[in-house]
């Protein structure tokens, strides 16, 4: 079990066993997309990961928590990202330039369920190892392509919005009115999260409009402004991640509101857990994307090595308030709370 009093701490430096030392990396390496590390090896040590835009925080978090880990291990990896967000061909374009390549095991975090399924077909009839982490690749069409996915690693995203709706719970009168702002309409990870923070609340608030922000900031802003104007009376907003949570505090700061109306989102986010401290959200459900690369790049080293991965495994996730906001921030990017790594007895020995 991890402890953010000793090797989850950014600034802790105590020996910990090999099994854990990947997790246990403190801080950002700020390494570029589609660079190497690790001391060399044959092509079944060389890992290839393809992620999303490096334009959101979260997925520079995951893209540190794949190369720190992999420098640690002594494995080669190369990560390419895509260019935003919406970049699906051109995600796609560079997995598909990397499957042709000598690489043993492959890391995906696709940004639709089915935007590299194509591309996946190659890698798949190879027999190389694929670990999808964060998003999930769509089951019918992985079937349909007769993908094998050796795992997948990522949030319980149901959970995380429950988590988010116990809160608002919390915060409001019973019969409040309450508004939600989801992803992309019909993501499946937005869909999650609205739908954990429905099921939470239950008919205990009044849901007064859901509406899809395209996980933009700027474009939450003036939904959650154009709501407020039209509902004087909302007392709370659930954001399905935190860049739009903070669209929706500009708005609420706009309208005159700090103070008095909540607001919650998802991921935990750097920005995110300053905003909480400085009372602006009033919470975030903290995903940690570093310890979702670091397990994407452990997976890897799992599979080839002949061992066998459970088909999920589930990151951790922590309710983030003003009372946990400095432990967060100390900790960021790793988890503040304690977290039992899956992987411990998998690993290879070193």
């Amino acid at each position: 079990m991890f402890s953010k009093d000793a090797t989850w701490m950014r600034t802790a430096r105590i020996a910990v066993p090999p099994g854990l030392a990947a997790l246990a990396l403190a801080g950002c390496s700020g390494g570029d997309a589609g660079s190497t590390g690790g001391s060399g090896g044959s092509s079944s040590s060389n890992v290839a990961a393809v992620i999303k835009g490096l334009d959101n925080p979260f997925f520079q978090a995951m893209e540190d928590g794949i190369q720190e880990t992999a420098d640690a291990d002594g494995v080669d990896v190369t990560i390419q990202a895509a260019a935003d967000i919406g970049d699906t061909t051109g995600q796609a374009d560079k997995l598909t330039t990397l499957a042709g390549q000598d690489f043993g095991c492959f890391i995906v975090n696709p940004i639709s369920g089915t935007n590299l399924v194509q591309s996946l077909s190659q890698v798949s009839g190879a027999g190389k190892p694929i670990v999808n982490i964060d998003s999930p690749i769509d089951a019918d069409a992985a079937k349909t392509a007769n993908l094998d996915i050796a795992t997948y690693i990522g949030t319980d995203n149901e959970a995380a919005g429950g988590k988010a709706g116990d809160f608002v719970l919390d915060q409001v009168d019973p019969g409040s009115e309450v508004a939600i702002i989801g992803g992309i309409a019909g993501d499946v990870t937005s869909g999650a999260r609205v739908d954990g923070f429905k099921a939470a609340v239950g008919s205990d608030v009044d849901i007064i409009q859901e509406s899809a922000a395209d996980w933009k900031r700027e474009v939450a802003l003036t939904t959650a402004t154009d709501i407020i104007a039209a509902n004087p009376n909302v007392k709370a907003f659930f954001a399905a991640n935190d860049d739009m949570g903070l669209g929706i505090v500009k708005a609420v700061e706009n309208a005159g509101l700090t103070g008095t109306i909540t607001v919650v989102s998802v991921d935990g986010n750097q920005d995110a857990l300053e905003s909480v401290k400085a009372g602006g959200l009033s919470a975030t459900v903290a995903q940690y994307p570093y310890a979702i690369g670091s397990l994407g790049l452990q997976a890897c080293e799992v599979a080839t090595s002949g061992g066998t991965l459970p088909k999920t495994i589930e990151s951790p996730t922590a309710l983030v308030t003003s009372a946990e906001a400095d432990d967060a921030i100390a900790a960021f990017p790793q988890p503040f709370a304690p977290f039992d790594n899956p992987l411990e007895d998998l690993l290879p020995a070193k």
